[in-house]
């Protein structure tokens, strides 16, 4: 191991959260396998050639966020980023159940990827500047927006402004993008974090917060897991393009990760992936969009 808008009515693509710290095995999002490549060939060297010889890749994602990463009742991973990285895995001959997943909170994401804890990370991972100092990031692979989830019956939070003059408490994941930008909005006294989405949804729940603000996407699995009890407010106040974390420096990986995605969207696998998991509850299917420089 290495040192689109979305609909309110949601289908629950998956149920139930074990938060245990390292796991392995998929379930493949049903309707959905990543193509495996038969006996690739890498230059000797690469990192692509060392987790090829190996047979095996070590992944960091979540596991509380529905459609994008959970671990179900099962142990078996699923959701968007899940097949994402599936499909460069499968790029390098390592089938799904060779995976070893290992949850890897916001605050933790640089510093696993520094120690060698994880080979890369695909965890609704936003690019940005501070970021890329510490890693290199491959991508990006889908583009999210902030925004904001409040219990169904709050008509009084419509977005970030109409958070200025209210006493509201707004829940985030520690050490995330999200909650750094809505102390544009509020007072941080008026900030509660915490290592998980999830539990902000709790929060939410028994009123310890009255907002929770993170991706719409991942907004929008917890609303799908939450039946009746929350809705997500639709006034997006960000661009967050997700990207694939790995070992900074890297360059040769990183562009053999850019390709893996653009094959992938050229061949349709990357449709299928977004379909099978996100997309049973989105309008439309996102195209991949323009994938940076690794230079």
């Amino acid at each position: 191991m290495r040192n689109g808008k979305l609909t309110a009515a949601a289908i629950a693509a998956s149920t139930g959260l074990l938060l245990s710290a390292c796991g392995s095995g998929s379930s493949s999002e049903e309707g959905f396998s990543a193509p495996v490549a038969e006996n690739p060939s890498f230059e000797q060297g690469t990192t692509m050639a060392e987790y090829a010889d190996s047979g095996e890749i070590t992944i960091g994602t979540k596991k509380d966020q529905p459609l994008f990463g959970l671990e179900n009742l099962n142990g078996e991973m699923q959701g968007f980023d899940v097949a994402i990285g599936e499909i460069i895995a499968g790029k390098l001959g390592i089938p799904a159940d060779k995976i070893n997943w290992k949850e890897t909170p916001s605050k933790n994401r640089e510093l696993y990827i520094e120690q060698g804890k994880v080979d890369m990370v695909v965890a609704t991972y936003t690019i940005n500047d501070k970021r890329a100092e510490r890693v290199t990031f491959a991508g990006p692979y889908y583009e999210a927006g902030q925004d904001l989830m409040v219990k169904q019956s709050n008509d009084s939070i419509t977005g970030p402004e109409s958070l200025r003059d209210s006493e509201a408490k707004v829940c985030s994941a520690r050490g995330s993008t999200p909650s750094e930008r809505i102390r544009e909005y509020i007072d941080p006294s008026r900030l509660v974090l915490f290592d998980t989405y999830s539990k902000c949804a709790d929060a939410l729940r028994n009123g310890q917060a009255q907002a929770v603000t993170t991706d719409n996407s991942i907004l929008m699995g917890l609303v799908s897991e939450n039946e009746n009890q929350f809705k997500v407010v639709g006034n997006t106040f960000s661009e967050e393009p997700y990207g694939i974390g790995i070992t900074k420096g890297d360059t040769k990986f990183c562009q053999f990760i850019n390709d893996s995605l653009r094959t992938a969207a050229e061949n349709g696998t990357y449709q299928e992936a977004w379909n099978s998991s996100a997309g049973k509850v989105s309008e439309k299917t996102p195209e991949l969009p323009e994938l940076q420089s690794c230079g």
